[in-house]
Parts: structure tokens; C-alpha cells; sequence
């Protein structure tokens, strides 16, 4: 007969004392580098910021990189670079993080959301072409929990069409598709420095590409060049609004430490990944985290799933299960986050209204009849109501006495699910 879970009187899985170490690891390297940038005198975007640019580029293998203060400020940049514009519309995937849409709206341009495909929770590339009008200027594909999405297809859809095609790699850098990293892939690149990413600098973005007029463009946005004239010394002359998007010397230098051990980094998340995944085999109910040769993750996130099907036969909504997997976890001594990100149902696409008076799409450059019906996207919302996820209990410097209490966690309270009190 099984424990009782935790959550009905029985003893945690994670043993009294035993912590998850938080992400990142800072080491002394990494203090000495954030206190060289104090000591200097240029703290706005000094030589750090600069040398985190040249840096980045080589290791990842870009020509151009721009640092940012945000991964959506390089998503952002990503789309201007591409030239997309007021009424213009974006191809990209009901399911993820607000930024894969926002920095559409930042621009003027419109979302259009395609279901994703439930084994990779990605945006499913038999749905894009049925998404193109002749409004249609990009694609933009997340490659989400750290694993790239399948791109041979999306690729040829973007040639066939004369697309551009933007790559949202906040949570994938290091992640790969058949051997080439994610951000070589399409015309432009966003990468995301935030704390929880695999590459960190707390807070910071990349903004990257290999075309250097796509650069200049995109590089524009990032100062206000509207409000200055051409003989003041500034190399943006475009029109249009400019943001204050560069990142400060002091990240940047907590970043250019973390980038030179971030090899190791994920080498290290993988195996931890990988030992986690084979800790779950076999563990009943539980649909595990997406695998691909060609498209291995980088140890960005292990993402659990409760199976559909045991939901359906016990005749419960998915959503209340997977709200009562995580008050099991959580009374073991695992703490989970729900991923509630389907897009367009947020309330800005559900009111069409992100400036006021309906703009963007009251614009006349806007075609009138873009529809945000939700039921479009039952797979992702099926993807919604049962994904679990979180990005440090995995990680490093968290080891193996972490991953089996983590493990231990996870296989009791799905082994017991029969015993979780469903919708109260």
C-alpha cells in the first residue's frame, strides 16, 4: 500500500531540512566582475555592456548583437528589424510567455494567434499557412521551455511566402535544432536575460541578426532618434518613436560573467534534466517532458502534464486537477506554477484595445475582421489547464539529493492522484 500523501496527514516526500537552491549560482568571479563595472566610470552602457555583445555573438555565433534591458525589448527590435508595421500581421503561437505578443503590439502590427501541437506544446507548423492573408509580414515562433520548435517546415512556409521569420528565444539559449543554435535560425533573434533563463543578468535582453541593414533598422528603436537632428552625432536617422531599450554596464557585467561559465551551466542543467526524466519513468498519470534528438532541451524547465485521458475518466475538469496536483506538490515540499499564458485570451485581445480606443485594430492599416475566439485553440488550452513547471528545483547548483527528493515528490503525488480532492 502507498504513503498517504502529504496533503491528507502523511509524511512529505522532501525530508525535513532539505532546500532547493535558488538560481543563479553567483560565485566570487561573479562579484569581482560586478564591482570592476562600479569602479569604472562608465555605468549608462560602458565595456562591459560592450564586451557582453561581442562576446555573446562569437559564442552563439551571430554577426551583429545588441544588448538590451529586456527580452522583450529584443523581441521588439526583432520585429522593427523585419520592417513589420502598423496593420501588418505576425503569425505566432496561442501558447506562451506575453512578450511573443506584446512586442507585435509595440509596433503597430497585429497578432494572429494558430494553435500549437500537444506533443511540444509549440506552434504547430500545419496550422500557419491557413493563418496567412495578404496582411501577413512574419512569423514569429517561441521556442518554448528551452527547446527549439521544428523549423524545417516553418522555414520553407517563410520562403514560400516571402516571410520574415522571428525567432522568441528568451528561454532557449543554448537550445538547438538539428545541431544549429537557436537565433541562427531566421532573420532576427530575441534572447532573455532575466533571472529564471538559463543565461542570466538578472534582468537584460539580445537582440540579434546576421543582416546588417536588419540591424541598423532594428537598433533604431532602441534611442530617441525622433527627437534628434542628424548633425548631433547619432547614427539613427529612421522615423518613428524611439525607447530607452539598452541595458546598464552593472548587468551587463553580471551577464558577461555568467556567459563565460555558461557552457558548463548547461551542460550541467541538462544532465540534471536528463537524471530527473529517468527518475520519472514509468510514473503513472504523468505525461513527461518533451524529448527530440533533433531538438534537445537545454535544461531551460522540466515541464509535468497530468494525462487527459485519467482527467476525463474520472470525470473532473482538467484545470481542477492540475490545481489539486499542485496543492499535493506543495504539501510534499514542491512548489509548482501553473502556466495560464493563452494568449488570446487576454483581456487586451479579448477587448481589442491595447492604446485606447480600440488600437491598434480600429486603425484604418488594420483588417477588420481578426477574431480571437478562443475555442480556435483547444490544444492549447488543453495545454494550459495541465502544465506544471519550475525552473530552479531541476537546476544547478541543485544536485542529486534534490532531484530524487524532487522525483520522490513527483511520482508519489501522481501515483496517488486517485486520493486528491478534485474541484473544492
Amino acid at each position: 500500500m502507498s504513503e498517504p500523501l502529504a496533503i491528507l496527514g502523511g509524511i512529505p516526500a522532501v525530508p525535513p531540512g532539505l532546500e532547493f537552491k535558488m538560481w543563479p549560482e553567483v560565485t566570487e568571479v561573479d562579484e569581482a566582475m560586478v564591482l570592476a563595472s562600479l569602479r569604472q566610470d562608465k555605468h549608462a552602457f560602458g565595456p562591459h555592456a560592450e564586451a557582453l555583445q561581442e562576446e555573446f555573438s562569437a559564442w552563439n555565433g551571430n554577426k551583429y548583437c545588441f544588448a538590451t534591458n529586456s527580452g522583450t525589448a529584443a523581441l521588439h527590435m526583432s520585429v522593427a528589424a523585419c520592417g513589420i508595421g502598423p496593420g501588418d500581421e505576425v503569425i505566432t503561437p496561442a501558447l506562451s510567455w506575453t512578450s511573443s505578443a506584446s512586442c507585435i503590439l509595440h509596433h503597430n502590427a497585429i497578432p494572429i494567434f494558430v494553435d500549437v501541437d500537444w506533443p511540444s506544446m509549440q506552434i504547430d507548423p500545419e496550422r500557419i499557412e491557413g493563418a496567412i492573408t495578404p496582411k501577413t509580414k512574419g512569423i514569429l515562433v517561441v521556442h518554448y521551455w528551452g527547446v527549439s520548435c521544428d523549423m524545417d517546415p516553418i522555414l520553407e512556409i517563410a520562403r514560400l511566402h516571402n516571410l520574415s521569420l522571428i525567432e522568441d528565444a528568451c528561454q532557449a539559449v543554448g537550445a538547438n535544432y538539428k545541431g544549429r543554435k537557436t537565433g541562427t535560425l531566421g532573420d532576427a533573434a530575441g534572447f532573455s536575460l532575466n533571472q529564471n533563463k538559463n543565461f542570466t543578468g538578472g534582468e537584460g535582453g539580445l537582440f540579434v541578426t546576421d543582416d546588417e541593414e536588419k540591424f541598423k533598422r532594428g537598433k533604431a528603436v532602441t534611442s530617441f532618434s525622433d527627437m534628434r537632428p542628424p548633425e548631433a552625432g547619432r547614427e539613427y536617422h529612421d522615423y518613428g518613436l524611439g525607447w530607452m531599450y539598452r541595458t546598464s554596464d552593472l548587468a551587463a557585467a553580471f551577464a558577461l560573467s555568467q556567459l563565460r561559465k555558461l557552457e558548463d551551466t548547461n551542460i550541467r542543467a541538462m544532465e540534471n534534466w536528463w537524471a530527473l526524466d529517468k527518475m520519472l519513468e514509468d510514473t503513472p498519470n504523468l505525461i513527461p517532458a518533451f524529448k527530440s534528438e533533433e531538438r534537445p532541451s537545454n535544461g531551460y524547465a522540466y515541464v509535468l502534464r497530468v494525462d487527459p485521458e485519467y482527467v476525463k475518466d474520472r470525470h473532473v475538469e482538467l484545470s481542477d486537477m492540475t490545481d489539486g496536483i499542485v496543492k499535493a506538490l506543495a504539501a510534499e515540499g514542491v512548489k509548482q506554477s501553473r502556466a495560464n499564458w493563452l494568449l488570446p485570451a487576454h483581456s487586451v485581445f479579448q477587448a481589442k484595445d491595447a492604446y485606447g480606443k480600440g488600437y491598434p485594430w480600429s486603425a484604418e492599416h488594420t483588417r477588420p475582421d481578426i477574431s480571437y475566439d478562443v475555442n480556435q485553440f483547444p490544444v492549447a488550452q488543453a495545454c494550459v489547464d495541465t502544465c506544471l513547471w519550475h525552473v530552479y528545483n531541476h537546476r544547478p547548483p541543485n544536485g542529486q539529493e534534490q532531484l530524487e527528493a524532487l522525483a520522490a515528490a513527483i511520482r508519489k503525488v501522481f501515483t496517488g492522484l486517485d486520493d486528491i480532492a478534485v474541484g473544492v
